[in-house]
């Protein structure tokens, strides 16, 4: 911010304020949240997956639409004619661009290790995509403040890709509102690409309220396909269904594209990985509501629950978590980053920082030293940004980036170590605990696992004769999941279920107030809106004199702003005498 004040923030930002998005309301299933879980955290965590049900319509209504079938067939169009498709977001929708990715990459490199004997034409296929996260891959796991303010940050990005006209864009975006994703499509469109925009408000508010959502939506290059499934379960938390709806929708088609791609290059191959007589669309949102209806059955909430209780003991204890995988730590990775400017919990350090407070969750793979963790979890090596202070004076970035620019290069990434040493490093303070977490993707019945040191995602075979033993003060969650090519319902039920495991924890924490994030992180524009709405939300008080209270805060010198305990909205309702 240019100017440290309420009154140029109400004046002068309106275009940041989004309490109009239906995205940033209270659902009405979740209002008494915090209170639900404390008093019985199975409760908690049965109103946020209810909330996931809003999903299915929303989801059955876009795919019949020619705009989806439109988005398939470019996906499709680009694979063969030698572009890329490339993923455009920030924060959780940024996380998810690069999984997203990484499960593109990791269907083609499993496809050329199973079938030694294809095309060497089918090699180049693995690279045909690329995400573009606001903040470079460093926001990844550790958000990059101020960064998706930026419209020149976004196109510069897309710049430094060199993308042309065979290239396919993919946004996704809360409501085409954040400048950066903007700056990422409108470099793209003058560049000659296909621009594909998933958003998550109705197309009749976003035009009528903001500026710059109407100048993304009224593009005749942009094919904007909206996903409004209404309120997200935690209020203004993206991180959850809007999130949620764009893996399934954009994995459905990624799935869908590529059955095509491989049927023309052979039908053999396609035959035996697909069924000739499934249908991807109406098959993946009838096994979608499989999962959901599945996780709230009896056994898998009790398994929840036992997570949630868990892991709030830890933190109660001044423990800290370091959950352990394989194949699926870049969704835990990417579950983990976002509860530090949702929750305001300490953020992953690198492996030199020996000032800032410890994370109070992390995760790695116990197997690998670091770099090749990361190269294993993304399919690549990490991409950094290697921009100068003189790049952020050409691109109107702050004061505070000239004056000490933010590390981003691919360097910076390493120094977040998520390979074996963080098992080598860490105290031997009991109240730390190690939980592994794997997922088995041999059959379709998994558990989720929990014991007093450990917590698995993994494989129960309870067949005749079959090796069933489990440990018997482990925790179930066993969730039926049905065969995709990418894996989609393997990373769909992780989602859910570290989204509402995480937010059910914070929640009998006591770090959520109703169903709002009152420890958010005001870090950017659109977050400053969201805590001023809060202490509005709370206090009664009108919009400009809520914003007044929160700035009194963030402005106070008395302010400790070197740990993440307390964050401005909690202070300034503290403040006001509220509870």
């Amino acid at each position: 911010m240019k100017d440290n004040s309420a009154k140029y923030f109400v004046e002068n930002e309106s275009q940041f304020h989004l309490g109009d998005l239906v995205t940033e309301h209270s659902h009405p299933k979740t209002r008494k949240l915090s209170e639900l879980t404390q008093e019985s955290t199975c409760e908690g965590i049965g109103v946020l997956l209810d909330v996931d049900f809003d999903i299915i319509p929303v989801a059955r209504k876009v795919i019949e639409g020619k705009e989806y079938s439109e988005f398939v067939q470019s996906l499709v169009n680009t694979i063969e004619q030698g572009g890329r498709v490339v993923f455009s977001s920030c924060g959780a929708s940024g996380r998810l661009a690069i999984i997203l990715e990484s499960m593109w990459r990791e269907f083609w490199i499993d496809l050329r290790a199973r079938y030694s004997n294809i095309e060497a034409d089918w090699a180049c296929y693995q690279d045909q995509t690329l995400s573009i996260m606001t903040g470079g891959e460093r926001a990844f796991i550790r958000s990059v403040e101020n960064f998706e303010d930026f419209q020149l940050f976004g196109r510069q990005q897309v710049v430094e890709a060199e993308l042309d006209d065979k290239d396919l864009l993919i946004a996704l975006t809360e409501g085409g509102e954040i400048s950066s994703v903007i700056g990422t499509m409108k470099e793209a469109c003058e560049r000659g690409c296909k621009v594909f925009m998933f958003y998550n408000n109705p197309r009749e508010l976003l035009m009528n309220k903001f500026q710059r959502s109407k100048e993304v939506l009224s593009n005749p290059v942009i094919v904007s396909i909206e996903l409004c499934t209404g309120p997200m379960a935690l209020t203004g938390s993206t991180r959850m269904q809007a999130t949620t709806i764009g893996m399934l929708l954009v994995g459905m088609a990624m799935e869908e594209s590529f059955r095509q791609i491989v049927e023309g290059k052979s039908i053999a191959i396609s035959k035996e990985i697909w069924p000739d007589s499934l249908d991807i669309r109406k098959q993946s949102l009838l096994e979608f509501e499989a999962i959901l209806n599945e996780l709230n059955q009896a056994k898998c909430l009790k398994g929840m629950c036992e997570w949630v209780d868990k892991e709030a003991e830890i933190y109660n204890k001044g423990g800290r978590v370091t959950y352990l995988a394989g194949e699926f730590l870049l969704d835990i990775i990417s579950d983990t980053t976002e509860r530090t400017p949702t929750f305001m919990i300490p953020p992953f350090c690198t492996f030199d920082d020996d000032k800032s407070p410890p994370p109070w969750a992390f995760a790695c793979n116990p197997t690998l030293e670091s770099n090749e963790a990361w190269k294993k979890m993304l399919g690549r090596e990490p991409r950094g940004l290697d921009w100068t202070v003189d790049d952020y004076k050409r691109m109107g970035g702050t004061e505070e980036m000239f004056i000490k620019p933010p590390q981003l290069s691919q360097y910076d990434i390493l120094k977040y170590h998520i390979g074996h040493e963080i098992i080598n490093d860490e105290s031997q303070d009991p109240n730390n605990h190690y939980l592994e977490i794997s997922v088995d993707s041999r059959t379709g019945q998994h558990d989720i696992r929990t014991g007093p040191h450990d917590i698995q995602i993994g494989h129960h075979d309870s067949r005749e004769g079959a090796d069933s033993r489990i440990c018997p003060s482990c925790i179930h969650i066993p969730v039926g999941l049905a065969f995709s090519a990418i894996k989609l319902f393997h990373h769909l039920a992780l989602k859910i279920i570290l989204n509402t495991v995480s937010t059910a924890t914070m929640a009998k924490l006591g770090r959520i107030k109703g169903n709002w994030m009152i420890q958010v992180d005001a870090t950017n524009k659109k977050l400053i809106d969201r805590a001023t709405r809060i202490v509005q939300h709370f206090s009664g008080l009108k919009y400009e004199e809520a914003c007044t209270e929160l700035f009194k805060t963030m402005n106070d010198p008395e302010i400790d702003r070197s740990e993440f305990k307390i964050s401005y909205v909690s202070q300034t309702l503290k403040r006001l005498g509220i509870s």
